[in-house]
């Protein structure tokens, strides 16, 4: 059963989904521990609000926070994803390529091909980012190119 070609496929998608499992359960299982703390604190007559302030969390607080529609945060997270996306390709390709010149084996430069779908993908978010600043700048809105949210 181990021996078979398919073992590394099969193991290669059931990680991310006992990572998804797991952390699902991990989350439910610390919501379930707050619900005990705080029914414990209400036995012990505590009010609402000194619960809530006790067993408030930075994380709690963070994603109290209403999404921000700044345009020019959209823009950083566009311009972000795409030097993330035209790395990860140009990775990939630089490494199959060095691959096939190490092992001369020319086959493996179809690996190569699979750089171009990440590639592709950031080339599509510079496009978008590009967009959205020429937009924001139709509207008016000043782009400072150094500030930390674009």
């Amino acid at each position: 059963m181990f021996n078979s070609p398919f073992i590394i496929p099969v193991v290669a998608m059931l990680i991310p989904i006992v990572a998804i499992i797991s952390a699902a359960w991990g989350q439910a299982h610390s919501r379930r521990i707050k619900a005990d703390q705080r029914m414990a604190m209400l036995a012990r007559g505590l009010s609402l609000a000194d619960i809530e302030t006790a067993l408030k969390t930075p994380a709690d607080e963070y994603e109290q926070e209403a999404p921000s529609n700044d345009p020019t945060r959209s823009l950083g997270r566009a311009r972000r994803a795409a030097i993330v996306l035209i790395s990860t390709g140009l990775g990939l390709i630089i490494f199959f390529v060095v691959l096939e010149v190490i092992l001369q084996v020319r086959e493996v430069l179809s690996g190569a091909a699979a750089g171009l779908i990440p590639l592709a993908i950031g080339i599509g978010f510079i496009v978008d980012y590009n967009l959205q600043k020429r937009e924001l700048a139709r509207f008016g809105l000043e782009i400072d190119p150094t500030h930390p949210k674009n």
